[in-house]
């Protein structure tokens, strides 16, 4: 042997003893010294490797594991880019993750965020994974691909990409057909603090579900949901930092005049007011389309030309930063001191 002669691979053993993951591409393969004819060999039947996706292989005879299936999934969808399809201005190139642009979506990924209502990975057949628009792939196997034209940020839950939960929730709800079942995966959404109902609404919207009438009750639902926890985080805020008590969910009027408008909580000797937006904004609408915006705005307007400051809050902002809003609403009590007296309202019960 001389200086010339090549270096041997290292024995194919080392792949599936070693401490790595036991799904590679054939692209790895080749890194680690494997040639296309001996992946081949080794994945006939009764061999010690099997072919779990094209292009995947896991380096083991027996069953894979959910961990393992996922793995493959997202390697298959990232296993090649399409090469005509430029890198856009802006942006950089294909990012050092083995995964590439690509995330687990729908059901899948509802159950990596912790979701309860999300069927167990083991007993999921497929798994959905999102990619760009352009990739020319197909479903095959455990592996469904779900393409969207602009991905979203995804986060990394037990080291692997994963679609946020509001894009999980719309991807996973494309493909249910039972009622019951998207209801508790809203309302678990909402209720165990994953996300706002007014992202969950816009990615339905997004996707052209909202036209189905299992989802759009199971939205109303979601709704209320979001409503109710927003009401009794704006009762904690007030009772934990020290606010003094409102008056809770009333109606205003003029004496002997019209309706002005319901609020969420208002201190009538210091002609303050707390509104809760709730409202699910719609994908690229501009807020002065919306009818219910036009009308709240107005409102608002009304009532500070009587004197009546309205602080507006939003869910996300109680949910994220509760002591800001506190000091907002206090600051809000303590200029009433300095300001023209408001006009006389009547309150009443909502």
């Amino acid at each position: 042997m001389n200086h010339n002669t090549p270096l041997s691979p290292r024995p194919l053993h080392h792949l599936a003893t070693g401490t790595g993951r036991r799904v590679l591409t054939h692209t790895q393969l080749r890194a680690h010294g494997v040639s296309a004819a001996e992946a081949g060999e080794q994945c006939r039947p009764g061999g010690p490797w099997q072919q779990l996706l094209p292009g995947v292989v896991l380096l083991h005879p027996g069953p894979p594991t959910s961990e393992e299936r996922l793995h493959a999934v997202l390697l298959y969808a990232a296993r090649e880019r399409t090469v005509s399809v430029p890198v856009q201005p802006g942006r950089d190139e294909p990012p050092a993750s083995p995964y590439g642009e690509t995330m687990i979506t729908g059901l899948a990924a509802l159950t990596l965020h912790g979701f309860t209502s999300a069927p167990p990975l083991p007993s999921q057949e497929t798994f959905d994974v999102l990619v760009p628009r352009l990739r020319r792939l197909r479903s095959t196997g455990c592996a469904r691909i779900v393409r969207a034209a602009a991905l979203p940020v995804p986060e990394q839950v037990t080291g692997l990409p994963v679609a946020p939960v509001p894009r999980a929730l719309a991807d996973a709800v494309a493909g249910l057909k039972d009622a019951v079942v998207v209801r508790r995966l809203l309302t678990e959404a909402v209720r165990g603090g994953h996300c706002e109902p007014a992202a969950v609404v816009r990615e339905l919207t997004a996707a052209k579900l909202l036209h189905r009438p299992h989802v759009v009750d199971a939205v109303d639902s979601l709704l209320a949901e979001g409503r109710a926890l927003a009401e009794s985080r704006l009762y904690r805020m007030v009772r934990e930092y020290g606010l003094p008590d409102p008056c809770w969910n009333v109606d205003l009027r003029l004496p002997g005049g019209p309706h002005l408008g319901g609020l969420d909580a208002y201190w009538p000797e210091q002609a303050v007011a707390v509104e809760l937006d709730t409202r699910a904004p719609r994908p690229g609408g501009r807020p002065e389309d919306d009818a219910e915006w036009v009308e709240q705005a107005r409102k608002r307007e009304h009532l500070e030309r009587l004197g009546i400051t309205v602080v507006h809050i939003t869910p996300r902002k109680l949910r994220d930063a509760a002591e800001q809003q506190a000091a907002v609403v206090r600051t809000a009590l303590m200029a009433s001191a300095d300001r023209e007296p408001a006009a006389y309202v009547v309150v009443l019960p909502r």
